[in-house]
């Protein structure tokens, strides 16, 4: 079982990507923007970070730089989710910090087969 935060604007793919996760026994916290995820981050340890690309009051790409610069937590693992799937998009992700980059559309099945990967520690 592990610990995620999933910082998702759409409420009803949060509402999915939540029940799909806590049916595989897994721990999740919901964070609407990119604000309250921060405020999350702060207050919590997580093995997973879920970001939202656009998210409101701060994107996916400013959380993952606060994470990795202001609060320094370097060992927690952080996947983008995003419909932005250019390349020049999935590399900005990754040169701010983030781990892994999905792009949507995906499956909850798909989902859940890349964050077992990951804390397996495999590639995913």
């Amino acid at each position: 079982m592990a610990k995620i935060l999933l910082a998702e604007d759409e409420e009803v793919l949060r509402m999915l990507v939540v029940d799909t996760l806590e049916d595989e026994g897994h721990e999740i916290d919901e964070a609407c923007d990119g604000e309250e995820a921060i405020k999350l981050i702060k207050q919590n340890d997580y093995d997973l970070v879920l970001l939202d690309y656009m998210m409101p009051i701060y994107t996916g790409l400013e959380v993952i730089q606060y994470i990795r610069q202001i609060l320094e937590k370097k060992d927690v693992k952080i996947m983008m989710l995003s419909a932005k799937s250019q390349q020049a998009d999935q590399q900005r992700v990754l040169e701010a910090g983030a781990n892994y980059f999905m792009a949507k559309p995906y499956s909850p099945l798909e989902l859940v087969k890349q964050i077992e990967a990951i804390l397996n520690g495999e590639d995913a």
